[in-house]
């Protein structure tokens, strides 16, 4: 019996991997995250398939189902929303799973930031603007951020940023941002990415708050920071620059 964390994607029912999709096939259980994986995505599941909303159950009742499908001899298809390397609360399901030796696999997904990217039609590294992206969040009720992570620190790099669930902290990412990236830098808020009732707002720093305020977003938005947004005079990429020679592409004979 092996438990399958399978990524489901951003959101939108196509995007979940072909592994992904044939791992629920083949699963008599399927326990799901519900406010944030498509009910299409169930379809793919066996028409006899016992299937779990876990949206409204702790961590003990869903170790508990796990436990019981392992007693049962039944692989599990554990299916979360994105990539669950990120932000997927798998690490404690994990260590469970260790403790009672019953073993798991992982299957990635499409993130949310990727996603995101594909709305705003956004290459995030773009060359002379940013080479790098940091994926983070802010400190919220439920998670402190770790020392050396918070915004203030982070903004230091220039980076482009990409920030998880933190929409209804706007005015502190705001705030610490600003000093280093400057009042004027472009930011979108993408509402759930890749979905029929996806909405893209985009701003700066100094008034980003009150577009989305006025949108009424609070929650499954993610928060893209950086002069990406805006570049259009940057240089081509020398990957496929005549002069740029590489061992697929020789320097040809005069």
């Amino acid at each position: 019996m092996t438990v399958h964390f399978i990524g489901a994607g951003p959101g939108a029912a196509d995007l979940i991997t072909i592994r992904g999709r044939d791992l629920i096939a083949a699963c008599p259980v399927c326990l799901y995250a519900g406010s944030l994986v498509p009910e299409e995505i169930l379809s793919h599941a066996p028409n006899d398939a016992y299937i779990v909303d876990t949206a409204p159950l702790h961590l003990d009742e869903i170790m508990a189902e796990m436990i019981t499908a392992h007693e049962n001899g039944q692989d599990v298809a554990r299916v979360h929303s994105g990539d669950p390397s990120l932000y997927g609360a798998i690490g404690e399901q994990m260590r469970r799973l260790d403790e009672l030796e019953i073993d798991y696999t992982i299957t990635p997904g499409v993130p949310a930031f990727a996603a995101t990217a594909a709305a705003l039609k956004t290459e995030l590294t773009l060359p002379d603007v940013s080479q790098t992206i940091i994926l983070t969040r802010t400190a919220m009720q439920a998670t402190a951020m770790p020392n050396q992570e918070d915004l203030d620190t982070l903004g230091k790099s220039g980076a482009t940023l990409a920030i998880h669930l933190s929409v209804r902290n706007l005015r502190k990412v705001s705030t610490d941002l600003i000093p280093h990236y400057g009042e004027d830098c472009p930011v979108a808020v993408v509402f759930r990415a890749s979905w029929p009732d996806e909405k893209i707002i985009r701003g700066t720093l100094a008034d980003i708050q009150e577009k989305v305020r006025a949108e009424k977003i609070t929650r499954t938005a993610l928060i893209i920071v950086g002069r990406v947004l805006e570049a259009r005079d940057y240089r081509d990429s020398a990957l496929y620059h005549a002069d740029h020679v590489h061992v697929l592409r020789p320097k040809k004979k005069a």
